[in-house]
């Protein structure tokens, strides 16, 4: 994986960077990433905030209490509407970034899928990687729906 990573919106309005590994690679099955996303599941790395920033653009927010009560900031393209990264009050320290947004997702190999017990029955999960009903132990935090 090269560094810095870059990645950016659909209409090429908001774009990012960041440099250094991920430190968790993850399909979330929870709702609200199937409702954001209007699929079965998000593709996300979690990267150290320090290690992140905004290079084009200032993306929109939508902020939604999650069950556990933590604050989620999702940062959306305010010209396209797409998804690029969201930030959890918990963990101020980390930023998720929607894969699909980075401009060369290939690299992408997730650790788990999480929020398991929301996925979709139609939904084909790898059977080889680990399973988790909410976000893993040790791991860091993923909001629930």
């Amino acid at each position: 994986m090269a560094s810095p990573m870059t990645g950016g919106c659909l209409c090429g309005a908001v774009r990012y960077e960041f440099t250094g590994e991920p430190v968790f690679a993850l399909l979330c099955h929870c709702r609200d990433c199937q409702r954001q996303s209007g699929s079965a599941y998000a593709a996300a790395v979690r990267v150290p905030a320090a290690s992140f920033r905004v290079t084009q653009g200032e993306p929109k927010l939508y902020v939604k209490t999650a069950d556990s009560g933590n604050q989620v900031s999702r940062a959306f393209c305010p010209e396209c509407g797409c998804m690029l990264f969201l930030r959890v009050s918990a963990r101020p320290d980390l930023v998720g970034i929607r894969v699909g947004t980075l401009d060369d997702p290939s690299w992408f190999k997730p650790d788990a899928d999480i929020f398991v017990d929301s996925a979709q029955p139609w939904d084909h999960m790898n059977p080889d990687i680990p399973k988790y009903a909410t976000y893993p132990p040790g791991k860091t935090y993923e909001p629930s729906s």
